[in-house]
This record gives structure tokens, C-alpha cells and sequence, in this order.
């Protein structure tokens, strides 16, 4: 039993045949549609793994049982959302979508000026240059000795950092990687840690602070209000303005209402626009917490910047398409407004959370260490599960091997792999923790699917001191978990 239905249990039983059962939280929707699924042998995994360089995400589809990759466009949709798309407006310009997706934007977050793109990387290939640019221009500096500070950056906003030429730098909270601690927000920065930054750099050369919520790379943990707010208060002091990275702005919120004080008796949506309070832009990917299969936004709270965000529409038509459609279709648009409503149920976040409670309860009741559960996924600590192989060898990547080939179920790692190498020295950092990443899909998996992650990793735990550690036959130069091989060492 989760830790969620311990609790659920303690106040919402029933009576069943004179005595008192405990409920567990069941799905809060009805399929109607399915996506049928192969099963297939180890043999044959182990084969087209081989082919695919030991790298999971070069694996067709088709050839996996369970997808636990990410949670990126690849959950269901509402019915409200698929019927949306109906009203699309297909004109090239200020088309009615646009329109509505912008009230929507200004009514949920409460930002003046939005921009769609195809996803959350469209967003960061507009402001994160502009910014950068920005800086370097009006102030007389060098690209090279700026330093953007984050609790901890999301891969994609890493590389768009440090593609132009500055400085991706973390300040997380202290036990934001201890997996044997608990803490309500180990997505926190370590304000201390933040104004050390701002001083080492020179608050000139900080283009921006980037507000991840949830923070993945932490293990999906969210970010406190009054965090939030320090963080938004130090960052005005130095004229620096912030960024919220909130693809998963819904499960942010949930979490400061189950367990931030004073905010118990709060709605999703008022979290929400107070949380979105202490920014000055926001870029989401919408194909997390607004459940699209694409979409992503740009938007600015007011006028504050105004020069920054018409330098943005300017590169949206370069690089994205005209600045009321973006990278996104009418209908696509009319789909996203539904999405960003849709996806702050209370409810729906409730079950949603309970569901990676469970997995992570599951694991643990194996002796499978994992971070404490956050949002979207349940993170094993793959280096306390194999701890023969270095970082540098990458035990989680070799640990999405080994699941697959036992189960059919793909997972990423999230680690030093993922982190890369240090851009000017080429020299392979070392991640805080070794993870891989379960992430769930929203509304596509079941309670027996996660009994059957579960049961795989008992098959994986007796085999752990086998598992071989991997090293490149290719790398690519940024973003190299993508398209990386490998060979067992």
C-alpha cells in the first residue's frame, strides 16, 4: 500500500461484509480508446537493443512493452481537448485559436503577451539568446563570463545556454539529490548558494535565473512558494530577471497545497497564478501538465520587457513560424487552451501523484532505493543499485539496458550521461546522483502495469552484479543521451 492510500485509508473507508476495507484511489476517468501492444522475448531484445547501440531511445516503439521514456506528448488527451481541435482557425495570421489560447494563458498564469511554439526547446531557442544578447550588448560584457543560474536546468535549457557561449550553473537546495532524506521541496535552490553565484559572476553577467518546477533532473521534486518568492526578491535586486521553466507548473502547485502551510485550503488555479507571481517570463513545454502532443509557449507577465519579447516574435517568424501560430496549428492551439485547464484537476493531480506514490512504495518494499516521490516519474538511484560501475560509466544507462531486456520497458537515465561534458575542459562531469527515470505517461498506464515495473525489478535486483558498465562508440557534441552508442566495458 502507497503512502497515499495509508493516508487515504485513515479517513475514507468503506463497510464490506461487516468490516472496514481501506480504498485505494482508482483511475478518475473511463477508457475508451486503446493502442494494442506486442509482447516480445529477451532473445529478440536483446538483439534490436544491440543494433540500437545500447541506446533506449533509438528503439522503435513497436518493440517496446512498456514506454516509461518520458512524459512528453505521450499521454492521452481529455475528450474536450480532441474535440477542440474541431474549432481550429487555420489562418495565418490572428487567427480566433491564437486569441483563445492567449485569454487562456492570461486567465490561468496571468502574463500579458504569449507566443506558441512546437514545444518547450522552441521557447529557449527564442529568449535565451535575446537575454544573452541583451547583456552583452546594452552592458559591454563577454558572453563567455556569464553565468545563468538555475536550481537545477532541464537538459534542453542547458544546451541553449551554453550553445551561446555562457555558463549553465546550479544552485540546489542541500538535500535536493540525498535519497535517503526527506524533505516536502527538494526543488528548492539554496538561496545561499544563488547570491554566492550572483557574487562570484557579477550580477552583470547573469543574463537570467531559470525556476524549474517541478525540478526533473532533482527527481521531479517541486519548488516551496516561499522559495519561489526569495528567489524572485534576490533576483529584482540585481536587475536580473527570472525565467520559469514550468512544463509542470499543475504538479508544482498540488505539491505547495498538500504541503506548504497556509496554502491547504488553496485551488490549483489560485497556486498557480500566485506561484507564476515571481517571474518575468514563463516557457513551458506544454506536452507535460497541459497533456498535448505538441505545443510549447513563450510568455511575458507585462511590458517589462518588452524589447526582449519583440525580439522574440522577430525570431519566431525565423525559426518557429508567424508569431500568432508559432510552430502550432489552429487546432493544436484550440487543444493547448483545453490542456492547460484541464490539466490543473484536482482530482486528476491527486490520482496522478498517488499513481508514482505506489511505484515508488513498490520499489522500495524490494530494497530498490529511489528518490522520495515527486511528480511524473519514480527515480531509482541506479548507482546504490550497481555500485561496481563508475560514473563514468554510466550505470544508469546501463540499468535502462538491463530493464529492457528483461521486461520490455523503456526508461532514460538521468545522470551523468545526461549532464554531459564540461564545455570548456571536455571533461565528463559528474551528475550529484546515478537515476533512472520511470516516468508515466499521464492517463495510460494502470495500477498492474506498475505491479509489473515492479516485478521486473526483482528480476533486475538478482542479476544487478552482472550488469556491465558502457562506454561510447559515438557521441554527439550536445545533447548526447539522444543519439549516443554504446558497448559494454
Amino acid at each position: 500500500m502507497s503512502t497515499h492510500e495509508k493516508e487515504l485509508g485513515k479517513t475514507d473507508k468503506n463497510t464490506h461484509r461487516g468490516r472496514d476495507i481501506s480504498l485505494h484511489l482508482p483511475e478518475p476517468f473511463r477508457i475508451r480508446v486503446i493502442e494494442p501492444v506486442k509482447r516480445t522475448t529477451r532473445a529478440y531484445r536483446e538483439e534490436i537493443l544491440l543494433k540500437a547501440g545500447l541506446n533506449t531511445f533509438l528503439l522503435d516503439s513497436e518493440d517496446v512493452y512498456l514506454d516509461c521514456l518520458t512524459d512528453s506528448g505521450t499521454g492521452a488527451v481529455t475528450q474536450d481537448m480532441q474535440a477542440a481541435m474541431l474549432r481550429g482557425d487555420e489562418a495565418y495570421s490572428g487567427s480566433r485559436s491564437f486569441h483563445r489560447l492567449k485569454d487562456t494563458v492570461y486567465d490561468i498564469f496571468g502574463y500579458m503577451h504569449t507566443i506558441p511554439t512546437h514545444q518547450g526547446r522552441g521557447a529557449e531557442q527564442l529568449y535565451v539568446p535575446t537575454l544573452i544578447d541583451k547583456r552583452e550588448k546594452e552592458r559591454g560584457l563577454k558572453r563567455e563570463k556569464m553565468a545563468a543560474l538555475s536550481n537545477f536546468f532541464f537538459d534542453t535549457t542547458q544546451a541553449h545556454t551554453q550553445l551561446n557561449m555562457c555558463i549553465a550553473q546550479n544552485a540546489p537546495c542541500e538535500d535536493a539529490f540525498n535519497v535517503d532524506v526527506y524533505a516536502p521541496f527538494k526543488g528548492n535552490f539554496d538561496l545561499g548558494k544563488l547570491e554566492h553565484a550572483i557574487k562570484t559572476a557579477g550580477a552583470n553577467n547573469v543574463p537570467y535565473i531559470v525556476s524549474t518546477i517541478t525540478c526533473n533532473s532533482a527527481g521531479g521534486q517541486p519548488v516551496s512558494m516561499a522559495n519561489l518568492k526569495a528567489v524572485y526578491e534576490i533576483a529584482q535586486s540585481h536587475e536580473i530577471p527570472v525565467i520559469m521553466d514550468c512544463a509542470r507548473f499543475a504538479e508544482n502547485a498540488y505539491f505547495i497545497q498538500q504541503r506548504e502551510p497556509g496554502y491547504e485550503a488553496w485551488s490549483i488555479p489560485e497556486i498557480t497564478k500566485e506561484m507564476f507571481k515571481y517571474a518575468d517570463i514563463f516557457s513551458m513545454s506544454a506536452k507535460k501538465d497541459a497533456m498535448v502532443p505538441i505545443g510549447g509557449l513563450l510568455a511575458f507577465k507585462d511590458n517589462t520587457f518588452s524589447d526582449v519579447y519583440q525580439t522574440c516574435r522577430t525570431l519566431c517568424v525565423v525559426q518557429e513560424g508567424f508569431p500568432t501560430y508559432g510552430g502550432l496549428e489552429g487546432g493544436a492551439m484550440e487543444r493547448l487552451a483545453v490542456g492547460l485547464v484541464d490539466g490543473m484537476r484536482q482530482e486528476w493531480l491527486e490520482y496522478r501523484i498517488a499513481q508514482v506514490d505506489y511505484l515508488v512504495d513498490g520499489l522500495r518494499e524490494l530494497g530498490i532505493v529511489c528518490q522520495q516521490a515527486g511528480g511524473h516519474a519514480a527515480f531509482v538511484d541506479a548507482g546504490r543499485l550497481l555500485p561496481h560501475i563508475p560514473p563514468e560509466q554510466f550505470p544508469g544507462q546501463a540499468l535502462s539496458c538491463e530493464l529492457y531486456r528483461c521486461a520490455g520497458i523503456r526508461a532514460p537515465e538521468i545522470g551523468s550521461l545526461l549532464l554531459g561534458r564540461d564545455p570548456k575542459t571536455a571533461k565528463q562531469m559528474l551528475a550529484p546522483a546515478e537515476m533512472l527515470r520511470l516516468t508515466l505517461p499521464r492517463a495510460t498506464y494502470t495500477r498492474s502495469h506498475m505491479d509489473y515495473i515492479i516485478q521486473a525489478f526483482q528480476a533486475v535486483k538478482e542479476n544487478a552484479s552482472e550488469i556491465r558498465g558502457l562506454t561510447f562508440t559515438y557521441e554527439a557534441p550536445v545533447l548526447r543521451h539522444f543519439t549516443a552508442q554504446f558497448e559494454e566495458v
